[in-house]
């Protein structure tokens, strides 16, 4: 009888994952608690229950075990539920991080005090328990900073502070986002940013993942932080690349994950590598997905499915074997009621576009950008360099239209 995989998330993303399950041979079972999930179309069976609730979640996941069939190994593909991923893990004695580590990641404060102990290179932090408290550290560190919610996604409640950003408004703003009420302040770091991706084997790291991260709109859209995609190969040199691969690696062995993946957010400072956060999972954005295969033909995906059903994966097939140039690139919009939207069909076509995508249709409407939410869609190009890539990515954003009516906005 085939292995049983449980997928917890059934989103849009994941649904690569999911069929590289099937294509392995194995039993899908995916978890989400939206009947409508994207992925369900792919598996085998469901299980209806909020990723986010773990006891919810590991009470199906247990229900399923022993009533239906045997589940083999637990994972999340392109969600940010780590911690459920491991309580299902911890209660049907499965591979995968211990639930410490996992609680540890959800925590963006534990995390840092964390890295701190473990003499991690990250900026400087501080819980903030009021407004008040805000502006003694704004007087005391001052400009620029960031406040964020402790415990959200998505960079919902993410803002960067300076001089002119109202500080109850800001404080309040982050707060929203906070499921346990909690928001910290760090250091802005300047410098390039770069997301990784990294395997931790029996305590030892490969980071086949490793993209420049794009903000050329930091001030279009102050004081929240959006990203506007990425690219790869790095920019970086590669004793700089390595250094901040060990960083990151790391960072994730600090959090106690001796087998597991790891997903960096690192900057590349003048002091050198500096980790803003770790994710234990596999990454969204399409990156480990589409964005690392394409470019460096490692199936990253593949290894941690493996991973989570207690096989072995080598270092070695996590080395890259080429390095192409991929790029993605966010689309932006108006905020209205969309009244028309051209060109798709035909961008889709072109050589070099691997996948693009509209998060919205004519007639919905789109909101001001305030996370990464909000952003209207993306496109992913490839080219023999990342210079290539990019300006292909760059043409379609600029010449694909999204007509928005505010007028028509009724809300």
């Amino acid at each position: 009888m085939a292995r049983t995989l449980l997928i917890i998330s059934g989103g849009i993303e994941a649904v690569p994952g999911i069929r590289l399950a099937k294509r392995m041979g194995l039993h899908v079972v995916v978890s989400d608690i939206n009947p409508e999930a994207p992925g369900f179309a792919f598996a085998d069976d469901r299980i209806l229950a909020s990723t986010y609730d773990v006891e919810q979640t590991v009470d199906a996941a247990l229900k399923y075990d022993r009533s239906n069939r045997k589940i083999d190994g637990v994972i999340c593909i392109a969600a940010d539920v780590p911690l459920t991923v491991a309580s299902v893990a911890s209660a049907l004695g499965l591979p995968g991080i211990p639930v410490r580590s996992a609680a540890l990641a959800a925590s963006k404060m534990a995390m840092k005090e964390r890295f701190s102990d473990a003499g991690i290179p990250t900026p400087w932090f501080g819980a903030i328990k009021s407004v008040e408290h805000l502006e003694e550290v704004v007087e005391d560190k001052g400009y620029p900073l960031v406040i964020k919610p402790v415990d959200s996604r998505g960079a919902r409640g993410v803002l960067r502070l300076t001089d002119g950003v109202d500080l109850k408004w800001a404080f309040e703003h982050s707060l929203r986002f906070s499921p346990s009420s909690q928001v910290m302040a760090e250091e802005y770091l300047e410098g390039p940013q770069i997301s990784t991706e990294s395997m931790l084997l029996d305590g030892e790291g490969v980071t086949p993942g490793f993209i420049d991260r794009n903000y050329e709109y930091l001030d279009r859209f102050a004081p929240y932080i959006i990203e506007n995609g990425g690219q790869q190969p790095s920019r970086l040199p590669g004793d700089d690349r390595a250094s901040v691969s060990r960083v990151a690696e790391s960072a994730g062995m600090a959090l106690g994950i001796e087998n597991g993946v790891v997903k960096g957010d690192m900057v590349f400072t003048s002091d050198g590598p500096k980790v803003i956060e770790i994710a234990a999972r596999l990454s969204g954005g399409w990156m480990s997905t589409d964005q690392i295969p394409l470019g460096t033909g490692v199936d990253l995906v593949g290894c941690a499915i493996r991973l989570a059903l207690g096989e072995k994966v080598a270092p070695d097939e996590l080395m890259p074997r080429y390095r192409l140039g991929v790029a993605i690139r966010y689309f932006f919009a108006e905020p209205g009621k969309i009244t028309e939207i051209g060109n798709l069909d035909e961008f889709r076509g072109l050589p070099g576009v691997h996948r693009l995508c509209l998060f919205s249709s004519v007639g919905d409407v789109i909101e001001p950008v305030t996370n990464h939410t909000k952003r209207a869609g993306f496109v992913i190009t490839t080219g023999e360099t990342a210079e290539k890539a990019v300006e292909l990515a760059s043409k379609i954003i600029k010449n694909l239209s999204i007509r928005t009516d505010a007028d028509k906005c009724h809300v």
